[in-house]
């Protein structure tokens, strides 16, 4: 039998991506809640594998042309298709665009529009959407509100960091306006916000958290030398990764007997390898590059601590609350970070972790010797920091106030998502 539920449309950047397992989580939750998702990507993986959580999502998934180049032909076509459905829709979303390309003298808006109408006019984008929500407020966000002013339907979207703060005030507050609520995943990103919706638009804060079934930690090793340090991370600017293997070359330089396993891929990997040797500590240093999240947890169990030092660039990009210190924290392992964003919303320094300035190799040093020297100190902040993750981090009671959001607001009316039942075992998706 057809599946009788509407179907929300979530636009996202790519899926599945190794780096964004928040996502997959949350959907997976949202579908085991009852709702019927079709996810709607820009660009095919990039990655060669998956957590294994993605296997468990049954959402139709439905691939855009990432380029315009080799693809006009197909994307003139279903969009001439989809102005003969709506022309005026059609027309009002393309002076948009004209008013946006004339503004950034650049061809993004012209291929979300473009994208928009290719995805309307999918056979795999049948029944039709009843609500659009983007993962992500810049391009993710200009596609769904696109394909919501060709059809008349409601779009939201959800803001995490880099989207939120790299672009200009000035659209971001545009996309607001057009939404019907916003959603963001920390209380530094939801003041922001609301300053830029001006009263307009809600915006309801919902953390990612994680799923506490799986980070569950095993007995503690012994604190003993080497002292075994942990970082998972992308390898890219705003994550700090300089700072932290300038501070472990501090630590060297003292005489602290330790490893250091890095996890995580990017594109200042050479730099990285380049200034562990600067620094002294090229065979204390192991890059592992990504890994799924079944072997991290290895990693997790065996470190004595978890060190990262994110910090906010020049253009504004930074990280909110990077889920792998809820994890660490989650699996018994202290972690040393930097005060920055809203890292703060869950490391209380001194009190669940220790935080330190960004860009301060030498305060950050000095953290992370304490975790692996002061035993009193770990015997407070560990319990305490899982005591958090617990309280406020359990990634099925946030995504359940997603869902009851969802019933609430999503659709033309309102509230069409209220009757969604979760889907019986065994029956096809």
């Amino acid at each position: 039998m057809a599946d009788p539920r509407p179907v929300l449309a979530m636009v996202l950047k790519g899926y599945p991506r190794i780096s964004e397992t928040f996502i997959s989580n949350e959907i997976r939750l949202l579908e085991e809640m009852g709702l019927r998702i079709r996810i709607i990507s820009m660009r095919r993986p990039r990655e060669s594998f998956a957590h294994a959580s993605v296997s468990r999502i049954t959402a139709e998934v439905v691939y855009l042309p990432e380029l315009l180049s080799g693809n006009w032909g197909e994307f003139l076509r279903r969009n001439l298709r989809q102005f003969c459905t709506n022309p005026a829709a059609y027309l009002k979303a393309a002076a948009r665009m004209l008013r946006q390309l004339v503004k950034t003298r650049r061809s993004a808006s012209l291929k979300h529009l473009l994208q928009a109408g290719y995805l309307l006019q999918d056979s795999a984008s049948d029944p039709p959407a009843a609500h659009f929500h983007a993962h992500f407020a810049h391009s993710p966000a200009s596609v769904a509100r696109y394909a919501a002013m060709l059809t008349g339907l409601p779009f939201s979207f959800t803001g995490h960091a880099k989207d939120v703060y790299t672009q200009n005030p000035a659209s971001l507050a545009e996309k607001l306006r057009h939404a019907v609520f916003a959603v963001t995943c920390t209380g530094h990103n939801r003041d922001y916000l609301e300053r830029l919706a001006a009263g307009r638009t809600p915006v309801h804060l919902v953390y990612h958290g994680i799923d506490l079934s799986l980070f569950t930690p095993g007995p503690p090793p012994p604190l003993e030398p080497p002292y075994r340090l942990l970082s998972v991370a992308r390898l890219t600017a705003k994550k700090g990764l300089p700072t932290v293997i300038r501070a472990l070359g501090l630590l060297n330089e003292q005489g602290l007997d330790f490893t250091y396993d890095l996890i995580g891929e990017g594109e200042d990997r050479q730099k990285l390898e380049a200034l562990a040797g600067y620094s002294g500590i090229a065979t204390r240093v192991r890059f592992h590059g990504a890994m799924p999240h079944e072997s991290v947890l290895d990693f997790y169990r065996a470190a004595h601590a978890f060190v990262l030092g994110c910090q906010v660039l020049q253009n504004g990009d930074r990280d909110g609350i990077p889920n792998v210190l809820v994890e660490a924290m989650a699996m018994g392992v202290p972690v040393a970070a930097t005060a920055v964003s809203a890292v703060p919303e869950l490391v209380t320094d001194g009190e669940t972790g220790l935080l330190v300035p960004p860009g301060d190799p030498e305060a950050l040093a000095r953290a992370v010797y304490r975790l692996v020297d002061d035993a009193a100190l770990r015997d407070r902040i560990i319990p305490a920091a899982k005591d958090k993750v617990r309280a406020g981090f359990d990634n099925t009671v946030h995504t359940a106030r997603l869902a009851e959001l969802f019933r609430e607001k999503a659709g033309n009316p309102p509230g069409i998502f209220a009757a969604s039942k979760p889907r019986p075992q065994g029956t096809a998706p």
